[in-house]
């Protein structure tokens, strides 16, 4: 069993929901990547990680250079996969998932993958560009290794979509809170109650959203429509930038999550 549930349930009875950073593995560098991740880790109820790709068609504008310097840093799977290990050795507790591009599954080969990322104490794998009708042997094999998969539930879908996410996504369901890219570019939407409380009808995990939530504002309106939590990446990019300390923006954004 991943650390999923052991999580929900302990948020649950505090009355809060997740905040789940996310970060490119290897920005800005191989060699410092795992020091930007630190603050993030002092708030974190989970941790979402990309692997670097030179086409990350679903992220934004901030997302696609931080994936750009860390491969043109270097990065590659097995400082990637390093970086995972350490942070696992860490906090063995904390659920860590990882978002990849469908590719670079292949190129390692699909059971290689997923037994290379348990190994390195990985607990969900998204693949953002497989849709769920051809999630299945991605899921098969995640499932084989006991990892979650995680399946993108879109704002639009319709309920043929969504019972097939409820019944494939494993540990939570990431709901993406408009139609588009990932980044602070685009004002977040809010997800439909009837979109959150369908899934939840149909038995599909804890709902987390995603995509351009960037303030506390951002997160009361994601859960007041019903999500189990946030996932928060461009942001985090854009603010670490900038010459100053992270942690009191980690820190808002997470009391924001108190219900």
């Amino acid at each position: 069993m991943t650390r999923y549930p052991a999580l929900f349930s302990r948020l649950r009875k505090s009355g809060r929901a997740a905040f789940v950073p996310f970060a490119v593995l290897g920005y800005p560098s191989p060699q410092t990547s795992l020091k930007w991740i630190r603050p993030l880790l002092e708030f974190a109820d989970a941790l979402e990680l990309g692997l670097p790709f030179s086409d990350p068609i679903a992220d934004g504008p901030l997302i696609q250079m931080a994936s750009q310097a860390a491969l043109a840093a270097g990065a590659c799977r097995a400082s990637n996969l390093a970086i995972v290990t350490a942070i696992r050795t860490e906090y063995p507790d904390l659920p860590i998932g990882l978002l990849v591009y469908a590719n670079l599954i292949y190129r390692m080969g699909v059971d290689a993958f997923y037994a290379t990322v348990r190994e390195a104490g990985v607990d969900s794998v998204l693949v953002a560009d497989v849709p769920v009708t051809e999630i299945e042997p991605f899921a098969t094999q995640a499932c084989a290794q006991g990892i979650d998969p995680i399946l993108i539930a879109p704002p639009n879908a319709p309920d043929p979509t969504l019972e097939q996410i409820a019944r494939k996504t494993r540990g939570y369901t990431y709901v993406v809170s408009r139609s588009g890219i990932t980044g602070t570019e685009t004002v977040a939407g809010r997800p439909s109650i009837e979109l959150l409380t369908r899934l939840r009808d149909l038995g599909a995990p804890p709902a987390l959203v995603g995509f351009g939530i960037s303030n506390p504002r951002d997160i009361r309106r994601m859960l007041e429509a019903g999500a189990d939590g946030v996932i928060v990446g461009s942001s985090l990019i854009e603010k670490a930038r900038l010459p100053h300390d992270l942690r009191p923006y980690l820190q808002e954004l997470r009391q924001a999550t108190q219900r």
